[in-house]
């Protein structure tokens, strides 16, 4: 049995080696943090450059987290972003990948907070005014009040906004339905739209043909998404939603050493009060339950399970998504996975894993489609300022191709599902 006394050793050798374990996680984050890391199967990536004689058929931008941007013209990744756009031209678009307006979307009008929100996203509309390719909003938790029950207005009100203030764009999918929906860019190119918020949002959801949605059931997007890809073979598809479905960020589970030991400052950032022990309860907690945003969270884990099962299939298929606060790129079972979530805000980002790439730093990814089926990721940061311009490149790769710049052309696009639901 044990005493009281052998009970006190034991906590604080318990105290002594979590201490240790912080204080060496602690070390190897001062060196890496807001570090580009590249996987050492990546380690040439400088030297690779698209074949220089390709013409391209389609650039992408995809664009997550916009909803802190400065509204005062200083902003520097808007800045980056109106600097993609002249360059691209027509044969280009923009995928707006959701938690468009922080904190909670667009209040009611008679809300003190709505002049604000109509300021944040009034600035990112602003930017697409005189741009001649595609733009197409998603939504994120954020946009629908942060999952709280009222959330569908919320979304409704935004989706209304951008139409309203920019009518060449689209909002999808359209009404706040789940998807996913499909809208044809280029000649096989294919980009498909889910609302992953749907799958995770409290209250009132839109679900059927009366509320002008396809999918009648919480499992039939996972079907419609399995005869879409299955049907589009020939295509090359970028699927995008708004959560990630690999992360090396705190939607995933991964956490700062400051975050096990000042947990309160997940609540106000200058609550700095140790809790060694008690507040490594707080990371745990998110990485096997999960708060609703996170991956670990019942439905998250669900939504998720049954995406994967469904993308898992599709060799080469691209999904992209928002949400975690940096620039991540996954390789896995021959799938892509991007999460480019720094378009306003940056947070710790985890080295090594699954992941080829990934970087806590402001910016986008760009996806550039040539004419002979080559497909290039590439990463645009921000400099420290508006007027300082873009950073230096810190990754690129080639995801469809030969090493050799070959590659086949793909054959005509097949009829495909309009944008609409």
């Amino acid at each position: 049995m044990l005493t009281f006394t052998t009970l006190l050793y034991l906590l604080a050798a318990l105290a002594a080696g979590v201490s240790v374990w912080l204080l060496w996680r602690y070390r190897q984050e001062r060196q890496y943090r807001r570090q580009p890391y590249v996987a050492a199967s990546e380690t040439g990536w400088a030297a690779q450059q698209p074949a220089p004689d390709s013409p391209l058929r389609h650039r992408m931008a995809l664009v997550g987290d916009l909803g802190a941007v400065a509204t005062d013209g200083s902003d520097p990744v808007l800045s980056l972003l109106q600097s993609w756009l002249r360059a691209a031209g027509e044969a280009s678009s923009v995928v707006v990948l959701g938690d468009n307006v922080y904190p909670t979307g667009i209040p009611a009008p008679t809300h003190p907070g709505r002049a604000a929100a109509e300021q944040r996203l009034d600035v990112q509309l602003d930017a697409f005014r005189t741009y001649a390719g595609r733009v197409i909003f998603l939504s994120g938790n954020h946009d629908w009040n942060k999952g709280r029950p009222d959330g569908y207005q919320y979304l409704l009100r935004q989706e209304a906004y951008v139409l309203d203030h920019l009518p060449g764009a689209l909002y999808l999918p359209a009404k706040g339905c789940p998807g996913p929906v499909t809208l044809q860019l280029a000649e096989g190119l294919l980009l498909v739209v889910l609302n992953t918020q749907w799958w995770v949002q409290n209250g009132p959801r839109p679900l059927g043909p009366e509320f002008g949605c396809t999918a009648t059931s919480a499992k039939e997007p996972f079907q419609q998404l399995q005869e879409i890809l299955e049907l589009n073979r020939h295509q090359q598809v970028v699927v995008a939603g708004h959560h990630p479905l690999y992360s090396n960020a705190m939607h995933g589970g991964k956490f700062t050493t400051k975050q096990h030991l000042f947990p309160l400052t997940a609540a106000h950032k200058k609550a700095y009060l140790p809790l060694p022990l008690l507040g490594s309860l707080f990371p745990v907690y998110r990485q096997l339950v999960g708060a609703e945003e996170d991956m670990a969270h019942p439905p998250y884990r669900k939504m998720r399970r049954r995406l994967l099962r469904v993308l898992h299939q599709f060799p080469g298929v691209i999904y992209a998504a928002g949400h975690d606060h940096n620039l991540q790129y996954f390789h896995y079972r021959q799938g892509h996975y991007l999460v480019s979530g720094s378009g306003s805000k940056t947070a710790f980002v985890q080295h090594g894993g699954k992941a080829t790439f990934v970087h806590e730093h402001k910016g986008f990814f760009g996806l550039e489609f040539y004419q002979n089926g080559d497909v290039w990721l590439r990463t645009f940061e921000a400099g420290a300022t508006a007027e300082a311009g873009p950073g230096a490149e810190v990754f690129r790769k080639q995801l469809v191709g030969s090493p050799g710049g070959r590659a086949a052309t793909p054959t005509a696009a097949a009829p495909a599902s309009s944008a609409a639901e």
